[in-house]
Formats: structure tokens, sequence, C-alpha cells
């Protein structure tokens, strides 16, 4: 793929606030081209070195970091903090020239962002492990200016590691996609029917017993306290909040496996028979499993699972999820509810949950995410904020069609135009641009085994929610989307990810 002929026909995604094409020659990466950051260094000299680390490789530059306040040399990649202050503390001003690159933010998120952008730009070949031996030429950028910042304050994607486990690698790999679209939280589902996820040292046997299996049968795992510090880190170098969810108190027979007395469920709807041992359960259906609500072990053991999580979790959110509960009266689910949010904030942090919680007594610190518009309103009405995730559009483990091998249809057929023609804001009656935290899209495991199938369920449709996080929606058109997003095909391919050839794009 040719490098860009000029700024105005850029390949982006998610669309920036603001481009503005100017008539001047490009800028050439070269030799000689070394990236300046502040002489203080810290977070910006260390978004400058990733910057050098993902240029070399396929150019064959050295590419030095230099941290200096002085002016730089012509040819140089800039990166600059204190400036856009009015762009929020993601966004970044662009503007590139024949002798420099300046990336300036208010905040080394906003830097990081800039990098990504700056990154796409860039002929597609720039993703490759090894020199392809281009001349300079070869890796030009049009001169112009982008100005750039984003609508929502959440913008994620979860990964349902309980039904099948995901190792740490693969969930490093879905980071990348996430850093590259812009995402900033990853909502890990740590815990259901079929599999326990997190140590949890207090009550070890959630781990290793409830950890010990999955849907199908399989042989399941856990992380490590070690693992899950690893995966917060490597989100943290990307400015990605990882947020770990317990779903409770139905989605809980792992846990009560693990510890009987936990539990006052229903019989297991549809046991298999390869089950690894007894109370475990490998199917998928919901609602059967519930906590008993009205004991106070069941407390204690969310106290404490809920300490130990918040103790290595540095971001401010815990997810308790609290959906499909079948087994519990509504009061008896509020009760709940209640508790467990004031056992949240014990421990400083705020609790989030599926839509369902509206039905408790919200604090207005509480975020509710909305897959359903069932009780929208009745979270709104006590000033909890909204994560939407309408499953006919974000759920992107909905099949792209019938014909698609993996995935279910519960919710509806997604294809990439359903997940990007929607808006947070008027998806669901009553809810104002004022009760909307962000977006979110969820991907639920019963069909997913590894991180390939993964990716062919998020790619494209991920970087389409994206953009509808990201970008006004002024600036939004699905023909340019369509445009921009079939560029990145050859991206993909370099970086050795799965994706959907969607027929809605001409790849």
């Amino acid at each position: 793929m040719p490098p860009l002929a000029a700024l105005g026909v850029h390949r982006v995604v998610p669309m920036p606030a603001s481009v503005v094409a100017a008539s001047g020659a490009p800028f050439a990466l070269s030799a000689t081209t070394t990236i300046v950051v502040p002489a203080a260094g810290g977070e910006a000299g260390r978004i400058g070195e990733a910057l050098a680390v993902l240029l070399r490789p396929a150019t064959g530059f050295p590419f030095a970091v230099t941290s200096t306040d002085a002016a730089v040399p012509n040819g140089s990649i800039v990166l600059r903090l204190g400036g856009a202050a009015t762009l929020s503390s993601e966004g970044y001003e662009l503007t590139i020239s024949a002798d420099s690159v300046r990336i300036v933010a208010a905040a080394p998120a906003g830097l990081f962002h800039g990098i990504q952008t700056f990154r796409q730009l860039l002929p597609a070949a720039i993703e490759a492990e090894q020199s392809t031996h281009r001349e300079a030429s070869g890796w030009s950028v049009p001169a112009g200016q982008i100005t750039d910042y984003p609508r929502f304050a959440w913008r994620g994607a979860m990964l349902d590691v309980a039904r099948h486990f995901f190792t740490v690698d693969e969930v490093k790999q879905l980071i990348d996609i996430l850093a590259l679209y812009k995402l900033n939280t990853l909502h890990l589902h740590l815990a259901d029917d079929q599999g326990w996820r997190i140590q949890i040292d207090s009550w070890p046997r959630l781990a290793q017993y409830g950890g010990s299996t999955e849907v199908g049968g399989g042989p399941g795992g856990y992380f490590t306290k070690a693992d899950y510090g690893d995966i917060v880190r490597y989100a943290q170098d990307r400015y990605i909040t990882i947020v770990p969810e317990i779903d409770m108190p139905a989605h809980t027979n792992a846990a009560i496996a693990s510890y009987p007395e936990l539990g006052c469920s229903r019989t297991a709807p549809d046991v298999s028979p390869n089950a690894p041992g007894a109370g475990l359960y490998t199917g998928i259906h919901v609602g059967w499993s519930a906590l008993c609500y009205d004991k106070e072990t069941t407390y204690k053991f969310v106290n404490d699972v809920v300490g130990e999580l918040a103790a290595m979790t540095p971001g401010p959110f815990i997810h308790i999820g609290g959906d499909e509960v079948q087994v519990l009266t509504i009061e008896q689910y509020a009760t709940f509810i209640d508790r467990v949010q004031d056992i949240v904030a014990q421990h400083q942090k705020r609790m989030v949950g599926w839509d369902e919680i509206g039905r408790a007594h919200l604090k207005p610190t509480s975020v509710a995410q909305m897959w359903r518009s069932d009780t929208s309103m009745a979270a709104v009405r006590q000033g909890a904020k909204l994560v939407m995730s309408p499953a006919t559009q974000a759920y992107i483990d909905m099949k792209y069609t019938p014909a698609t091998e993996l995935g279910l249809d519960w919710a509806a057929y997604v294809e990439l135009r359903n997940a990007y023609d929607w808006d947070p804001v008027t998806q669901y009656k009553g809810v104002t641009a004022n009760d909307v935290l962000g977006v979110e899209a969820p991907l639920w495991s019963e069909t997913v085994q590894n991180i390939t199938a993964a990716e062919y369920l998020i790619l494209p449709r991920l970087p389409a929610i994206a953009e509808v996080g990201w970008s006004a929606t002024q600036t939004r058109d699905w023909e340019s989307f369509r445009a921009r997003i079939a560029a990145h095909a050859p991206r993909w391919r370099l970086l050795g990810m799965n994706y959907y050839p969607s027929p809605q794009v001409n790849w």
C-alpha cells in the first residue's frame, strides 16, 4: 500500500475530530530521524521509546530517543506535554510538516493516542517485523494538522475468560488491539458458572477447583496474582484500565462447587457427562445458580474477594455482574446488591453492574452497564452513569450472519454496519448525554476457545464500536468508515490478526 497522497484521504480509525490538510511537502522517516521527548523524560520518555520500538523493525532505522526542552533539529518527531489543555486528558494535536512531526497533549494518554494516529497514517507495512528495505520516501506522511479528543470517557471491550480461559499472552494480544483503536477499558469477566479465573488467597479452592474446567469440559485455568498484575501493568502502559468482574449473585456455580456453603441454587439444567468433578458445570444455560443472600458467610466471601481484587486493581472500578438472577425475588436481589455495593465502596472502588442493578438502591457513584433497555431509567433516576452495551449492536459474540460458524444469535445477527450505526445517547428512550459514561463491546466466549477465534469476531466490529465511542456524531459516516477500515486489513495481516472479511467492505 503506497503512502498517503494527502492528509484529507487518511485511513484513521476512529475518525479524528478535525483533519486539516496542508499543501506542503510530506514528512519522511529516514535513518537520521530522531524522537525528541521532554528533558524530564517520565511518561513522555517511555512513550517515545515505545514509538521507536514500533518504527524500527520495518524501517531498519535507529530512531534515537533524545530528551531535551531545547530547539530540535529538522527531521524530528517531537512529543510534548502541557499543550492542548482544552482537548481533555486523552486529546492531542498532531502537526505534520516537511521538517517535523509534533504531537502535543495535556497528558500522557493523549500523547499515546497521538502516536496511534501517526502509526495509522504510515503505510500498513510499518507493522512488519523486519525491514522491507524501502527508501525513506516510502515512509512518508502528508502535511497537515489533526486535532482530536474522545466523545466518551469509557471506551472498552469485555473478554469473557470464564466460559473459556484465555492465557496472559492472549489477553495482551487483545490489549494491543484496544490500544491501536484508542480504547481505554478492558473489562475481564473473571468468574461464572463454568469457571473461576483469579487467585483468591483467602478462598483458595475458587481458582484451584472452580477454575479446573470450562464450557465443554476442557482443562480451564486461572490467573495467579502475578499473572493478573502482569496484565494490569501491560494495560497501564497503554493507558487502558482493567475492570475485573466477579458475577454475582447468579452465574456463581464455580464458586459454589468450590465452597458449597455459599449456594442456594437450583439443580444445574444440563450437567455435561464429561464434567470433571462434583458440582462443576460445563454447559451454557444461565440464571439457575445463586449465592445465598441471607447468609453472613456469603458476605464474608464477597468482602474477602472484593478486598483482594481491589488491592491488586489500581483502576477505580469493580464489576459485580448482577444479571440474569432467576432464583431470588426482586426484594432478595435488591438486598444482596445493596450490601455488595457497600462492600465495594468500603474498598474504595466504584461498583459497576449489568443493567438489572437498577432494581436495587444505587449510589450516584455506581455504574449500570446497559445490555437491554429494561432497567435503564431505574438506574438513571438514581443518578447512576451508564455504559452502553446494547446486545443488538455491541455484543461482538453474536454471529455476523446465519452462516457464521462462531458466535451465538439470541440477540441479533450483528454485521459490521449494525455495530457501527447506533448512538449511545439515543439507543434507549429517556437517556441523555449526561447519563452516558461510555460504550463497551462484550465478547462472551461460549463458542470462542482462543484468541484467533476471538479476533475473527472482534475485527472489524471492535474498531467500529471504537469510533462510536471516540468520534463526535457529526464526524461519523458509514461510507467513510467502510472505506477507511478496508485499508486496515493489510495491517491486521502483518500483525498476525485474524478477521472477518465482511462483504459490506471492499477489502
